[in-house]
């Protein structure tokens, strides 16, 4: 049966696109969002609940009568939102908190993949410095020049530190394990093999037992042009991905979303939601660069306008263990997102400021504007986060989608805006020979 009430947790730019594509499946079902974004105002109703409010989010699903939970962030997820809401009749698409360990905790994500046998670099886990220093040592010692070293808790997808040289890794070992960087997310560390090749993004729709992979996207994740600067949770991205060709996708499903989802379904944590797999394709192959356990952010944003199915159906049935047995629909074209950030991010920024220019960039043909970090305040949209919009573009091939993603980035304005200018610059003229299902 189709859900009538739908409660959708989260107020990101991930959010926005899911309640778009949920809308877009059915104009009738009542969408409840807590605590939504401006941008989502008129696909539901906002109820200003906090996205790890678990008691408050439990009592609204139980007194509005919610058939369906979809949970955006991974916060809740770990903290066991699925897992109350599942225990009061509520149906989700969300890993329970156990299943969401893969993203929560990366020294468990390592080891599980481990038992499934999956590709991954080389690493260890430390929560003693001078454990992870005789270790960086060893690796040294066999010929290792750098590594990554990585907060094993949530650190809002901020946590992955790429050292070129393990004088690096030292110090920022030191600095999450004695330093307090990354909070009580870096009490515990993994270090790991530095890799080399193209990375992608491939999302998972799961039932428990069976998966249908998304188009690959690919994302950038550094703060400035051609892939300098800090990490952040996400500067652009695109899809598909032509580095993750069709033959490529069916190998990662093989080799690792399958192997990983019936372990832990043998672990007694079955997941059910999006498992999101970071991947590089290196000269021995694919490989693991980590497990995410919800839709990603931006890819959300440019995969989710390529999908030609009823998703309200599509993820009713994967909440209810009953997935198709068959490859989804996509339609003709390509995607991109370009995220507009406020100055500074993902260091300090100011809050608060006039944004200009969304509804002009709405209208353009194929352009959708998703609201990030926003609020309004005195009747006037204002920023209110890092990332403050995703502008994702449909074209018939990625030149036409990049540029039509950037003429619709100009025309909104606030203090300080940034962006990156190179957001799909590795295929500019370059298009997947066959279309990937």
């Amino acid at each position: 049966m189709i859900p009538n009430t739908v409660l959708l947790v989260g107020s990101g730019g991930r959010e926005h696109a899911l309640a778009c594509k949920l809308r877009e499946s059915n104009p009738s079902f009542h969408l409840i969002l807590a605590p939504g974004n401006p941008g989502m105002a008129d696909l539901g109703e906002r109820v200003p609940i906090p996205a790890t409010d678990l008691d408050a989010l439990t009592s609204l699903a139980v007194g509005r009568g919610v058939n369906l939970a979809v949970i955006g962030p991974e916060a809740p997820l770990a903290m066991g939102l699925a897992d109350r809401l599942r225990a009061v009749g509520v149906q989700v698409f969300g890993p329970s908190a156990g299943a969401a360990r893969i993203e929560s905790s990366k020294a468990y994500a390592r080891e599980l993949m481990t038992r499934a046998g999956v590709p991954q670099p080389a690493y260890g886990a430390f929560n003693r410095l001078p454990d992870a220093l005789e270790y960086l040592g060893r690796i040294e010692s066999a010929g290792a020049i750098g590594a990554v070293v990585k907060a094993s808790g949530l650190a809002a997808g901020k946590g992955a530190v790429v050292c070129p040289s393990l004088s690096e890794a030292r110090l920022q070992a030191a600095s999450m394990l004695e330093g307090g960087e990354f909070g009580e997310a870096g009490s515990e560390i993994v270090i790991e093999e530095l890799l080399e090749g193209e990375e992608a993004s491939l999302l998972v729709v799961c039932d428990g037992e069976a998966a249908l992979p998304l188009l690959p996207a690919q994302d950038h994740k550094r703060a400035f042009d051609g892939d300098e600067g800090p990490n952040t949770g996400g500067m652009g991205a695109y899809a598909p991905a032509p580095v993750l060709t069709t033959a490529l996708v069916n190998e990662a499903m093989e080799r690792i979303v399958l192997p990983v989802l019936a372990e832990l379904a043998a672990s007694g944590f079955p997941f059910i939601g999006c498992l999101y797999a970071g991947l590089m394709l290196t000269v021995d192959g694919l490989k693991v660069i980590e497990f995410n356990c919800r839709f990603g952010d931006p890819e959300t944003q440019v995969v989710l306008p390529l999908l030609d199915e009823d998703f309200l159906t599509l993820i009713s049935l994967a909440a209810s263990g009953r997935l198709p047995d068959r490859p989804l629909r996509w339609k003709p074209g390509r995607c991109v997102g370009v995220v507009l950030a406020s100055g500074g991010y993902p260091g300090s920024y100011e809050t608060g400021l006039p944004i200009e220019g969304t509804d002009a960039a709405s209208r353009l043909p194929g352009v959708s504007v998703f609201h990030a970090g926003t609020r309004v305040a005195q009747g006037v949209l204002v920023t209110a986060g890092g990332r403050v919009l995703c502008v994702s573009a449909m074209g018939q091939g990625y030149e036409e989608a990049i540029d039509l993603a950037y003429r619709a980035a100009e025309l909104i304005r606030f203090e300080g805006k940034m962006l990156r200018t190179d957001i799909g610059a590795g295929v500019r003229g370059r298009e997947v020979k066959a279309r990937l299902t």
